[in-house]
């Protein structure tokens, strides 16, 4: 049976003009009806669909910066939202914390109309980006959505890339998951390599599953509750009964978010078919009974 793998204030100044002063020629005695009137401050807002040469948690006005999509860059800024209510009072949320959830599952919606898919299932990271402490201070609540190609499933650290990310899930991107051969040490997981599904392998994506109601220890603690739900995901992607007979056909590897993530509201969970016993050459998405059998 087979396993799971693991502002600025100007003050008034009133002029008081003595009755016995001549006026200039030309002159009302008004000296300040024809200023225009100031401008209110605007809070600066980062930009929507600009890329970026650096990734941060944190934007300041004073070292803001933006390229053109065509040269190397390390994330694109697909989305810029607000907060509200509650999430908007008090102090600035900071990376990482739950108070996150609702701007990430925000960014989440707008990422997907703008990749044509879930940035899940493919070498993608996402970041959310907020003003600094002052700049929430004085008022700024936006927040930012960055997106960026990443190197591997394994290294999901940014890399550099040319070209916006507009699109780049319609159709047969490289950038999706595929098939994989993973490496092994002992019995535990070191990375998944990729190939193609004509090459010899022992893993595919199959899906992602969303985990809402867990804290992140429970998740810890919940290995083969995440192997079941990736089992049904098997099933289905494979078009094999999800019976009895299923862990004889594969096991399964899943992807958590990391802590950070997860704790931020990104329960996104990648799954894998394993096949432990045998190399498979083809892609087992609905290839039934007979093209999974149960050894």
């Amino acid at each position: 049976m087979r396993r799971w793998l693991l502002a600025l204030t100007l003050a008034g100044t009133a002029v008081a003009l003595l009755a016995s002063c001549v006026r200039p020629g030309g002159s009302d005695g008004d000296l300040t009806d024809d200023w225009p009137a100031l401008r209110p401050p605007q809070l600066f807002v980062p930009a929507s669909g600009a890329c970026l040469p650096r990734i941060t948690a944190v934007v300041q006005a004073s070292t803001y910066e933006t390229v053109d999509c065509s040269r190397n860059h390390l994330a694109e800024a697909i989305h810029v939202g607000t907060f509200t209510g509650s999430a908007a009072e008090g102090d600035r949320p900071e990376p990482g914390s739950p108070a996150l959830g609702t701007a990430r599952r925000e960014c989440d919606e707008r990422v997907r109309e703008v990749l044509g898919g879930d940035w899940h299932a493919a070498r993608l990271t996402l970041n959310i980006a907020l003003p600094s402490a002052p700049a929430w201070r004085g008022g700024a609540r936006w927040f930012r959505c960055d997106l960026s190609e990443t190197d591997s499933i394994d290294n999901t650290r940014p890399v550099n890339r040319t070209g916006s990310l507009r699109g780049a899930m319609i159709g047969d991107s490289p950038l999706v998951h595929r098939c994989f051969d993973p490496k092994l040490i002992g019995e535990n997981l070191n990375y998944m390599a990729p190939v193609l599904c004509t090459e010899p392998h022992r893993a595919e994506f199959v899906g992602v599953y969303v985990e809402r109601d867990m804290s992140w220890a429970e998740f810890t603690r919940n290995a083969p509750q995440a192997h079941r739900r990736c089992m049904a995901l098997i099933a289905a992607f494979a078009d094999v009964p999800n019976n009895s007979d299923l862990p004889y056909r594969a096991g399964s590897i899943f992807y958590p978010p990391s802590q950070r993530e997860w704790e931020e509201g990104d329960r996104g969970v990648r799954c894998f078919l394993w096949s432990d016993d045998r190399k498979l050459t083809r892609s087992m998405r609905g290839v039934g009974p007979k093209g999974l059998p149960a050894i």
